[in-house]
């Protein structure tokens, strides 16, 4: 994905005050062997850009006064509660380093559980994205995660989730191995489990 910026020569609380006045937003890029750059951004062409998962997760490339390098993103600062972002951060990566980057993961196949079909479990999705390790050449937008054969009860852990080659869970992840789905019985269902072999058991009254 594309992103255009420009060069920001101006500091302070009053200048950023006044690009947002005129539909800007401020940025800026740091890392490898460069000097952090200021930059600033078209406000609403960045507010289109954060509202797709992939922007959060994949090499960007940064293109400022006709110059375009390799970054992610790092940080983003939104307003209380205006829809304004106020400040974003880009890194920069080089391809021949690892990142460590928060990729989004994608649930499939929850219609087809034996848990859903076969018990009316509700799949509960605890974890929404895993911290993987890899080249930024070997980045995945996603991870898929197949619930196909989940049945009732049972879990789905970080190490269960089938990485692209190239890619591992960071150590703290695969450390914890937390649950990133499970299956569960409805607080509702349960009750009427519990109250079914109790009617049986009861006779009329005369």
């Amino acid at each position: 994905m594309k992103v255009v910026a420009f060069e920001r020569t101006q500091q302070g609380t009053g200048a950023s005050r006044r690009l947002r006045n005129a539909g800007k937003t401020t940025g800026i890029v740091y890392g490898g062997n460069v000097d952090p750059k200021l930059i600033e951004l078209d406000h609403n062409a960045l507010w289109h850009a954060l509202r797709k998962e992939a922007f959060h997760s994949s090499i960007l490339d940064l293109e400022v006064a006709g110059k375009s390098e390799q970054v992610l993103l790092r940080d983003v600062q939104y307003h209380p509660f205006k829809q304004l972002v106020l400040h974003v951060d880009f890194q920069r990566v080089d391809p021949n380093k690892p990142i460590h980057v928060k990729v989004p993961l994608h649930f499939l196949g929850a219609e087809n559980a034996p848990a859903v079909k076969l018990a009316s479990n509700v799949i509960s999705h605890t974890v929404n994205e895993l911290d993987v390790s890899c080249l930024p050449g070997k980045l995945p937008e996603f991870l898929e995660v197949d619930l196909s054969t989940l049945e009732a009860g049972k879990t789905v852990h970080a190490k269960d989730v089938k990485l692209p080659a190239g890619v591992t869970l960071t150590l703290h992840v695969e450390q914890e191995n937390p649950v990133v789905a499970q299956a569960v019985q409805p607080a509702g269902a349960a009750a009427d489990e519990a109250a079914a072999p109790a009617a049986e058991g009861e006779t009329p009254a005369a």
